[in-house]
């Protein structure tokens, strides 16, 4: 492609150079520009790329876009917001394939991967090619790409759009993370439909407070980015946003809702019950067990729905949908015991797979859990108190510590444990409060393994080390 071509698609202030200079890719990090590149320059968390500039010449770099003149001898495309400038230009890099492909975006704090998971299941029993794009990874067209981001960066989720269409997927369901949202990593996207879950407690870190945190999930459903809008009408943010946005379909089990659901059996092997769906009663059944999973899948109904899938279509993938992994998974059983995997990291999720476990179970609820570290401190105590409340039992341990010491963490969920006045041990290392907390399981007692679901990593100072919380249930029982 040629800068005079991409010129006509992004917004700059100045450009310094040939126009008839070519590039073949894009690159945002230094470190990874090959030769013929156009490079990206902008201010990132810890680091300037525009100080980096001569690395990326010398790597063989054609062009750059930057926010100011830069001392070197490339073409320069100077524009006011370097990060903002990656998505329209990748966009038309790759030719805008998305325009081509019919995307449907989900966005809260729980319950994304969930939902795509169940979307992917329900349009293949419809005969659809599908694609899959979240914190478990990418997959489409028997291809699965490693996951690092919930929300890829711009160029890399380009690329895929780019090979999704050439693998002949007609239908993407991504996952939208508030962060995506703030860093306008979407920019120019047209969702067929967008998904809002939830709006609970997380990333305070990064948010000042709930209000901005809350308006950012909002950016979703603006700028008509969305054809037509799901929303859960049980969530205080959901509500206000009823009224907000257009061509909306509702659905929820406590308010008046589009799409709702009666006659609700949990069980500890799945969920059954009728939806309502636009006024269409049906049979559901879920393998997988919980209310928030019933949410999950009205959601997924009604978005399909909306989509044309037929009910019938609707109800067989929800059906064939065995698991999602470490979403409160069953991953074995030890001594007549039960034990689930979660990924709940969040205070809203930790209380609704606690509340789920504790109605289906007979004996003792044990839990074991973390907290991630240089992340939200805030919520620590709040889940040592949720965790209090529900579990007979609790284990309190490492998740991804980072760079924090595991000790400090411990001691900050402990704060909130304490009050209650239940029983519970400190084991920092996972692996051996996980091994702790098989051992203390008897017949009908349920272990929840909670924080890290699907996870194949421990972070602990800069390395991710291998580490899957089912791998080594596993291995531990043998």
């Amino acid at each position: 492609m040629k800068i005079g071509e991409l010129l006509k698609y992004i917004d700059y202030k100045e450009f310094f150079g040939d126009r008839e200079t070519e590039f073949k890719g894009l690159s945002a990090d230094s470190q990874k520009v090959k030769r013929g590149d156009l490079f990206f320059c902008y201010a990132g968390e810890n680091h300037d790329s525009h100080e980096f500039i001569s690395d990326a010449e010398k790597a063989g770099a054609v062009a750059v876009v930057c926010e100011k003149k830069l001392p070197c001898g490339l073409p320069q495309i100077i524009v006011g917001n370097g990060r903002k400038t990656v998505a329209p230009a990748a966009r038309a890099f790759y030719g805008f394939a998305d325009r081509k492909l019919k995307l449907v975006g989900i966005t809260g704090t729980n319950g994304k991967t969930t939902t795509t998971y169940m979307l992917e299941s329900i349009f293949k029993s419809a005969g659809k090619n599908t694609g899959v794009i979240g914190t478990l990874g990418i997959s489409y067209a028997d291809k699965f790409v490693s996951p690092e981001l919930t929300t890829p960066d711009p160029i890399f989720l380009h690329s895929i759009f780019f090979d999704m269409l050439n693998c002949g997927v007609e239908y993407v369901f991504m996952e939208v993370s508030a962060h995506a949202l703030y860093y306008d990593k979407i920019h120019g996207l047209k969702f067929e439909v967008g998904i809002f879950t939830n709006c609970t407690q997380d990333h305070l870190d990064f948010f000042k407070n709930m209000n901005e945190y809350s308006e950012c999930k909002k950016m979703l459903f603006s700028d008509g980015r969305c054809a037509y809008s799901v929303i859960n009408s049980d969530d205080n943010l959901g509500r206000r946003m009823l009224g907000e946005v257009n061509n909306v379909i509702s659905y929820g089990l406590k308010n008046p809702a589009d799409v709702f659901a009666v006659n609700v059996s949990e069980r500890i092997d799945g969920t059954s019950f009728v939806i309502n769906l636009l006024d269409e009663l049906y049979d559901m059944k879920l393998n997988l067990p919980a209310l928030h999973n019933v949410y999950n899948a009205m959601g997924a109904a009604a978005c399909a729905k909306i989509l044309g899938v037929k009910t019938e279509h609707i109800a067989k993938g929800l059906s064939n949908l065995k698991n999602v992994s470490g979403r409160l998974e069953r991953v074995a059983r030890f001594n007549g015991a039960d034990i689930f995997v979660d990924f709940a990291h969040t205070p809203d999720g930790l209380e609704k797979s606690l509340q789920a476990l504790k109605k289906l179970c007979r004996g003792k609820l044990y839990c074991l859990f973390g907290c991630g570290g240089n992340r939200d401190k805030t919520k620590r105590p709040v889940m040592g108190a949720i965790a209090s409340k529900y579990a007979d039992f609790c284990i309190i341990t490492s998740d991804n510590p980072r760079y924090e010491d595991p000790y400090d963490i411990i001691s900050e969920i402990e704060a909130g444990f304490k009050p209650s006045g239940k029983k519970y041990v400190t084991v920092t290392e996972r692996e051996t409060a996980t091994e702790y907390a098989i051992n203390l399981l008897e017949k009908d007692d349920i272990l929840l393994v909670a924080g890290k679901g699907g996870e194949y990593y421990q972070e602990i100072m800069g390395i991710k080390h291998s580490y899957n919380d089912n791998t080594v249930i596993k291995k531990i029982i043998g």
